[in-house]
């Protein structure tokens, strides 16, 4: 699941990527030719509800793979929320049958929100997605 950009299949085109928060997940989608990405709102909800708000998201959007933000202490340790995000990534695989990459998302939505964003899970998710973009030849 965790995979290097340079590996990312030439057939994948269009990516949803999710800054993923216990009470609040934000979303963005993407694609490849122009390397950038747009907010998509911030899913307010846990468990089985947030799975079936993603769905309805994956439904509308059609993303051949999808992008989750991995958190890490600033030294690049793991901590609980590397955990759980990890283990939202293998769910959104396993119930979505699609490729999941994960990204290094430290600092994410701090810039989200220097930048000035209203929804910052939202733009935080815009910048990991931004960050995967680029390392894809």
């Amino acid at each position: 699941m965790s995979v290097v950009a340079e590996a990312v299949a030439p057939r994948l085109q269009t990516f949803m990527a999710f800054d993923f928060g216990i009470k609040r997940t934000g979303v963005a989608v993407g694609n490849r030719m122009l390397r950038s990405a747009q907010p998509q709102g911030t899913i307010s909800a846990e468990g089985d509800a947030r799975f079936k708000i993603v769905a309805q998201r994956i439904e509308e959007w059609q993303p051949d793979a999808l992008v989750v933000g991995v958190p890490f202490h600033p030294d690049g340790a793991e901590h609980e929320n590397t955990l759980r995000a990890r283990r939202f990534a293998r769910q959104l695989q396993g119930r979505y049958r699609l490729p999941v990459f994960e990204v290094d998302e430290r600092y994410s939505t701090t810039e989200a929100l220097e930048a000035g964003a209203k929804d910052a899970d939202a733009a935080a998710a815009c910048i990991i997605l931004e960050q995967f973009l680029r390392g894809i030849p």
